[in-house]
């Protein structure tokens, strides 16, 4: 059974079927060819099931949240206020995009809409201030990373949906790690421009200009304060704050920053629907797959094997990071949190390791997937943007992944830079 389910899954995986094909084809193959004794409407059944969740309500909402900002005018408007206060400094544009990624990523909850909202912007500016082109797009490409990281979360609403955990637990256990992915990238553009004499802006601001840009952004500047203090002030719930974010982004678009009509909602439906479909097919098939790899006792079967190897959690953290790094290269956040989810956090759990824990690491592991090779999607949407040859932008990146992956270690091997404020104002928030 366990060698039907997985050389299936791989092998059509390998000819480049769907990921989500991939997880739902294997589990009826499994059942059709294996010995188990069950009926084949189990995979309506359990596909219904895995997106019948008042959890995921929150990714629609989220998705149609970053759509409405990223055309409604807010991502321009984050981006001229954060300029004030960081262009004028050595590494000023690049601290600037990546700064303005993680106020978006407060907003929109994905890799791909931080890196398409901000490089858009940020890149036709680096490059008429002096700034390398590979450098450029490498810099958008690995800001966008802190997009699934800093609360809210579409890949943390997805796992905890399969984890059964809390989401906005997770979500506070994001905070710490998000910031400091942004900071270790900041430490690394003001570095690079240093050692390039990378031109700095001279721009006299005045106070008036200071005063009229930041009322004109402030709107845009309120939006993850409702989104997140709503939350963890009890107001609603992290699926509510998806819906009360799209109702503020339609009406800082329509009617305060008058960036969207009524002919650009039927584009943006669609777009989300799309988005929102991937994630929602990708979850009723893991679903279908958790069913059978739960019949057939496999979770159990790899959690004694590893125990049996060892226990000790830092070994089997480095086991997970590995895993994870593997699975980033080839898959999206998405997918590879509902392929292994299942099958790796019984085992970790077992050994004391909180999920909490598991889930920021495979969040944060995940993150930087998006940006190493073959299927980075943030590098894909930079190198388009910025016209930079694929090659030369993975070369660039780099020194970002490395940046990254120290704090990732932090995150893993120091609990409390993950842990610390689910301890301090988790408990009791739904």
């Amino acid at each position: 059974m366990i060698a039907i389910l997985f050389l299936s899954f791989f092998a059509l995986m390998i000819v480049g079927v769907p990921i989500a094909v991939c997880l739902g084809a294997a589990a009826l193959l499994t059942v059709i060819y294996s010995s188990m004794k069950v009926s084949l409407l189990f995979a309506v059944q359990t596909m219904y099931q895995g997106i019948n969740s008042y959890q995921m309500l929150a990714v629609p909402f989220f998705i149609l949240a970053g759509n409405l900002m990223t055309n409604g005018g807010l991502s321009n408007k984050l981006v001229r206020f954060l300029s004030l206060f960081c262009a004028r400094f050595k590494g000023g544009l690049a601290n600037v995009a990546i700064t303005a990624s993680m106020f978006f990523a407060a907003i929109s909850g994905s890799n791909a809409a931080t890196t398409a909202a901000i490089s858009g912007i940020m890149v036709p500016e680096m490059k008429k201030n002096g700034y390398d082109n590979s450098f450029t797009a490498a810099t958008v490409a690995a800001a966008g990373c802190v997009g699934q990281v800093i609360p809210p979360s579409i890949p943390m609403v997805t796992y905890c949906v399969i984890a059964g955990t809390s989401v906005s637990t997770l979500f506070l256990a994001g905070v710490i790690p998000g910031i400091l992915m942004g900071v270790s990238m900041i430490v690394y553009a003001v570095y690079f421009c240093s050692k390039h004499n990378v031109p700095v802006i001279k721009e006299e601001i005045s106070a008036k200009k200071v005063i009229r840009t930041t009322l004109d952004c402030v709107w845009a500047l309120l939006t993850p304060v409702i989104i997140l203090g709503g939350i963890y002030t009890g107001f609603f719930t992290a699926t509510e704050a998806g819906a009360v974010a799209c109702v503020y982004a339609t009406l800082c678009a329509f009617f305060i920053y008058h960036e969207i009509t009524m002919k650009d909602l039927p584009k943006i439906f669609i777009n989300t629907a799309i988005s929102s479909a991937i994630i929602m097919i990708i979850m009723g098939c893991v679903s279908t797959f958790s069913f059978v790899l739960s019949m057939g006792h496999i979770p159990q079967i790899i959690s004694k094997f590893l125990l049996s190897i060892t226990t000790n959690r830092y070994i089997l953290l480095i086991f997970l990071n590995l895993i994870l790094i593997i699975a980033g290269m080839f898959m999206n956040a998405s997918a590879a949190i509902a392929l292994l989810t299942p099958l790796l956090l019984p085992t970790l759990t077992s050994a004391g390791i909180s999920p909490y824990l598991v889930g920021i690491v495979i969040v944060v592991n995940l993150g930087i997937g998006s940006i190493t090779p073959p299927v980075g999607n943030n590098l894909y949407i930079a190198s388009d943007v910025a016209g930079v040859p694929f090659g030369a932008l993975v070369k660039s990146v780099i020194p970002y992944i490395v940046m990254l992956g120290i704090v990732l270690a932090l995150v893993t091997f120091v609990e409390p830079v993950s842990m610390l404020l689910p301890k301090l104002f988790g408990t009791g928030v739904n």
